[in-house]
């Protein structure tokens, strides 16, 4: 079984190749915006996952950012300020991989979702010391 510090790693390790993937789609000129929202969301969900473990919270499983950071906030008030904007990362978790929801994200949304989940990255990092 992990310790508390190798769980903590390990989110932010899946976290982090996430990000990563979402960054080198967006680097190309005809980017898979629905991809970059998607691995956005993911990464964002595992830095918040990462957090709660920090924090000695439990979580059940969940793809809404909204409902991870609230978890955050019974011992985190800062995190309420990012709320609002990375909860709308949630619709691209799921929806927007199926072919029944018509959602094509644009490349300004595809950056603006990067842009939000370095914006959860720094957070996290900076709380858990890292």
């Amino acid at each position: 079984m992990k310790t508390k510090r190798e769980l903590i790693n390990s989110w932010i390790d899946k976290a982090e190749k996430d990000l990563l993937s979402a960054e080198h789609e967006l680097s190309f000129p005809d980017a898979v915006t629905e991809t970059v929202c998607f691995h956005c969301q993911q990464a964002v969900e595992k830095y918040l996952k990462a957090y709660l473990v920090f924090l000695g919270l439990t979580f059940t499983k969940t793809h809404e950012i909204g409902e991870l950071i609230t978890k955050c906030e019974n011992k985190d008030r800062e995190i309420s300020t990012l709320k609002e904007e990375a909860d709308k990362l949630t619709d691209y978790a799921i929806e927007i991989r199926y072919p029944e929801e018509l959602v094509e994200p644009t490349i300004e949304e595809a950056k603006e979702a990067f842009e939000m989940a370095k914006k959860i990255r720094d957070f996290v990092l900076y709380k858990i010391g890292r």
